[in-house]
């Protein structure tokens, strides 16, 4: 078993002042391809689901990030469809207890407004939902930290991302919440040609590749990065991964990098 050390500084007396960013329950510092979570280590981690034929169905992760209001991937919203947002959740086959199912009204869904279906490289792949009612905060309901405005994380910095998407490319979606270890690829690397190239904008941030990588029904869903003081920040929105598959060799998993939209995110917050 590997142990990262990013895992061991949290200090327990810390993390029960309530705040953001420092769950109950620790992650696992085991690094495999991909692994069950340690249930509610990411109680910011939501469900966000369409119905379909009267069902509620998975379709993107989200982080809480206010106890009203959840951030996930332009591309997980279709004006459309009708949603609900499920906190609380660990084994979509079970009924745990601490779940809380909320709807989500049409008129509350804020895709950023220069987020382009037809390109997702354009970037701006973010959006914020406000829920009909506030989340109940406790053990496995929290909220996520959101990184300071411009912060750039370092190349190979340890992120985990955490999802119930595909467990490989056309495979099936796991019914317990996975995380795996996702180390930063920095702008450097990743923008080179043989990487992702012009695709890649200065508001994404790459991590991952190869072995480990987000899959369909991750998007929308954090990158979950240690911080300084022992916190967790989402510095990340599942974007996208190749289109030759989710573990492709030089192709990284994308995501929206949250530093640069805390503006938009603090606006959209407070006018609505």
């Amino acid at each position: 078993m590997d142990t990262n050390p990013m895992l061991e500084m949290r200090n327990p007396r810390l993390r029960e002042a309530s705040g953001c960013g420092r769950p109950s329950y620790n992650p696992s510092s085991r690094v495999v391809n991909g692994e069950d979570a340690v249930p509610y280590s990411w109680p910011w981690q939501v469900s966000l689901q369409y119905q379909n034929n009267g069902t509620f169905s998975h379709t993107c992760g989200g982080s809480l990030i206010a106890p009203s209001w959840v951030m996930t991937a332009g591309h997980c919203i279709s004006s459309s469809l009708t949603y609900q947002v499920v906190l609380g959740e660990y084994d979509r086959a079970e009924n745990e207890g601490p779940e809380q199912v909320i709807p989500i009204n049409a008129e509350d869904l804020f895709v950023h407004p220069l987020w382009n279906p037809k390109c997702v490289a354009c970037g701006n792949d973010i959006a914020l939902i406000k829920l009909s009612r506030p989340a109940q905060l406790g053990d496995a309901v929290q909220l996520a930290c959101l990184p300071p405005a411009g912060d750039i994380l370092p190349n190979e910095a340890p992120c985990y991302i955490s999802g119930w998407g595909r467990l490989y490319t056309g495979g099936p979606l796991p019914d317990k919440l996975q995380q795996a270890l996702l180390p930063v690829v920095d702008y450097e690397h990743c923008s080179r040609w043989d990487w992702w190239g012009l695709s890649l904008k200065k508001t994404m941030v790459c991590a991952g590749g190869d072995t480990r990588s987000g899959c369909n029904g991750d998007s929308g869903g954090p990158l979950n990065c240690p911080a300084a003081d022992g916190s967790w920040q989402v510095h990340g929105v599942t974007s996208f991964v190749s289109a030759f598959g989710c573990n492709t060799r030089k192709k990284p998993t994308v995501f929206t990098r949250v530093s640069a939209f805390n503006d938009w995110i603090e606006e959209t917050i407070a006018s609505h």
